[in-house]
């Protein structure tokens, strides 16, 4: 007889792991270091051992001056775990992979805070599609089936992280300090959002961030950052408010009136 998968001493199963994506536009680690030190503003857990995925696209003639060893240990200092490579030439392909980092062309199961960023690399020649005969009708489109929200309705605690994958993510109940939740779509927070929120995690520059008392730690929309060391701003804490992206700036707005932040 058989046994059942339970009974086996390992399970594969297909992943969408979420990755911080770190996009290079300098190969100098000094230049590197500064920014991350300005960007985090000396928190040691700002990034708390994410996943990151290290995008060279943007400097791909300056990438063979790279010193890979040393980048994964900078940014392993702030607590960035170097885990991929995407948009590097082909010419350093072996000398990524010699450092225990694996390339990545959006087929990984990697999907980064920003979205699953094309691969910048020149296109390979594709094959013109065959034709479909003329005696073969063409099938009618189905409706697209309805995603449903993620619905928490209990407290996330500080540690936990939520992620409601290709849909919005609904919470009725106060999220702590130290708390994460993640969404490709929007968030919907009925109670204090005091943790750290990311929409549009798969890129979704439209989703938004909605809570009835803003007062968190971090905030993200489509992968563009806003932090509060110095305090949440003092017109729209504690009120019912939302977040939303603006060009390249997280807008915050209260609910009740046209306040802007």
């Amino acid at each position: 007889m058989p046994k059942s998968s339970s009974s086996l001493p390992i399970e594969i199963k297909i992943s969408t792991v979420v990755a911080i994506s770190t996009i290079l536009h300098s190969a100098d680690p000094i230049a590197i270091d500064a920014a991350l030190k300005q960007m985090t503003g000396g928190v040691s857990d700002f990034f708390e051992d994410e996943f990151a995925v290290i995008d060279v696209a943007g400097i791909a003639d300056d990438a063979a001056h790279i010193d890979w060893e040393a980048l994964v240990t900078l940014l392993k200092k702030y607590r960035l775990n170097a885990v991929a490579v995407r948009g590097a030439p082909a010419p350093l392909h072996d000398v990524i992979r010699a450092h225990d980092l694996f390339l990545d062309d959006g087929t990984s199961g990697l999907q980064t805070s920003a979205g699953r960023e094309r691969d910048m690399a020149a296109p390979a020649e594709t094959a013109e599609p065959a034709p479909v005969p003329s005696s073969a009708p063409a099938p009618a489109s189905a409706p697209a089936a309805p995603v449903h929200a993620m619905i928490v309705d209990t407290p996330v605690r500080a540690g936990q992280r939520i992620y409601a994958r290709g849909t919005d993510l609904i919470v009725t109940a106060v999220v702590n300090n130290g708390a994460e939740l993640i969404a490709d779509g929007s968030i919907h927070v009925y109670a204090p959002l005091h943790g750290r929120a990311l929409a549009g995690a798969s890129g979704n520059a439209s989703a938004r961030i909605f809570a009835l008392q803003l007062q968190p730690e971090l905030v993200s929309i489509a992968g563009v950052y806003r932090t509060f060391d110095e305090g949440f701003p003092a017109e729209v804490a504690r009120q019912p408010a939302q977040i939303r992206l603006v060009g390249d700036r997280i807008d915050i707005s209260s609910l009740g009136s046209a306040t802007r932040s």
